[in-house]
């Protein structure tokens, strides 16, 4: 095992500058407004744009879904095929109405062939005008060509990409990924903490989207949010600038061999802290994923994986004694010694380590570190039939640790 400290509390020292955007709702279910009147006319003095590059979202066998954002109100939709001619045609619908209300684009693509590639190109059509009777169109916008691959059900090997406790320092997404070189990856994995808290929208375009553009129109970006992204007046709306599994905030998958839970560990401070108001609920949060996380691991699927990982954000070991801490302990630690899972992967400590099975637990745990140069860490994982490694990266590129298990099933 190896550590280093770095202190969890001192980098909080900056503060975020940026005008707040107008916010609006999420992707497929289509919520309200947040805090903006809808205008029937768009400022001419501002150029139709995308504010983002497309990003791709929970991929399956037979899906994907892509997102992206624009800076007035439009008409969307995805043009995608086999081939560079593309050829068909999605867009985001509910209760037979395309969506015109939100400027965060998420168009799922359905019944795609497994294991294949597939071009795309986002299109925004903007709304001049809405009245009653009659709405007017304007420029079209396109984004460039793309690709990306379905899954492939009989895969017997995933490589993924793990980054944690980033703290609103964009550089440091090029900066890690730059350790990788061309070693190839399947998608990557932010295991929360990407910000200090939530302002508005512009932080999350600057430090996370644009940064993340360096793979995340071909490569998938997966997401669990940290302690940080619970706070600030933005949280709630940051949940939807992505869409993970079944738009949920904790959910499984499979990639080949590996079947993978992701935990949302919610706030490290008890629920009746005052700095809350009583406005948060997360005691009650981890007790419902509790009883979801036992009913995954009865499932076929989990039984018979090669190897079960699970990743979320606060380590229930290795850690600190806080509230959030103790109840991740309490509820889950029983159930990843019962049900015997393979790899713990958390961040939130700003303390990389990597400690083998022991009396404490069966299983391989790693804690990648952050957020300051020095600390901050890659972590990366393979898994085939046989085996499963990880390999922990400081972000000079020298090797901290790794992991090499063999299957047990």
């Amino acid at each position: 095992m190896k550590n280093e400290n770095s202190s969890r509390r001192s980098f909080l020292t900056k503060t975020i500058a940026g005008v707040t955007g107008s916010v609006v709702a999420s992707s497929i279910p289509v919520a309200a407004l947040a805090g903006n009147q809808y205008s029937n006319a768009v400022l001419s003095d501002e150029s139709h744009r995308f504010l983002t590059q497309p990003y791709l979202q929970a991929p399956t066998t037979n899906s994907m879904t892509i997102m992206w954002l624009t800076n007035q109100l439009c008409l969307n939709w995805v043009e995608y095929g086999e081939t560079e001619q593309l050829g068909s045609k999605a867009q985001q619908s509910k209760k037979g109405m395309l969506n015109t209300h939100t400027r965060i684009n998420c168009v799922s693509l359905q019944h795609l062939k497994p294991n294949t590639k597939y071009y795309y190109k986002v299109f925004s059509k903007q709304i001049i005008e809405f009245q009653p009777y009659k709405m007017t169109l304007g420029e079209t916008i396109s984004s460039e060509l793309y690709h990306f691959s379905t899954l492939d059900p009989k895969a017997e090997e995933v490589n993924w990409l793990v980054m944690n406790d980033i703290h609103d320092r964009p550089n440091s997404f090029g900066d890690l990924l730059k350790i990788n070189g061309d070693r190839p990856f399947d998608f990557v994995f932010l295991n929360g903490d990407m910000f200090d808290y939530q302002t508005n929208e512009k932080q999350i375009i600057d430090h996370l989207l644009t940064p993340c553009s360096a793979f995340s129109s071909t490569k998938p970006l997966l997401y669990v949010r940290g302690n940080h992204e619970t706070r600030g007046q933005f949280s709630r709306d940051f949940l939807n600038y992505y869409y993970n599994y079944n738009n949920s905030e904790y959910y499984t998958f499979q990639w080949g061999p590996v079947f993978a839970i992701v935990l949302d560990t919610g706030e490290d401070k008890p629920d009746d802290h005052p700095v809350y108001a009583g406005s948060v609920s997360f005691d009650a949060y981890r007790e419902e994923q509790a009883i979801w996380l036992e009913q995954q691991m009865k499932t076929k699927a989990y039984k018979n994986a090669k190897f079960r990982v699970v990743m979320m954000h606060i380590p229930h070991l290795h850690s600190d004694d806080w509230h959030g801490t103790t109840e991740c302990k309490r509820l889950f630690g029983p159930l990843f010694e019962k049900y015997k899972i393979d790899l713990f992967v958390a961040g939130h400590t700003h303390k990389y380590g990597l400690y083998e099975p022991c009396e404490e637990h069966s299983y391989h745990f790693a804690i990648g570190g952050g957020p300051n140069t020095g600390n901050r860490t890659l972590t990366r994982i393979n898994a085939n039939t046989k085996t499963l490694k990880l390999e922990m990266l400081k972000d000079d590129g020298s090797l901290i640790g790794e992991f090499i298990r063999p299957t047990k099933r």
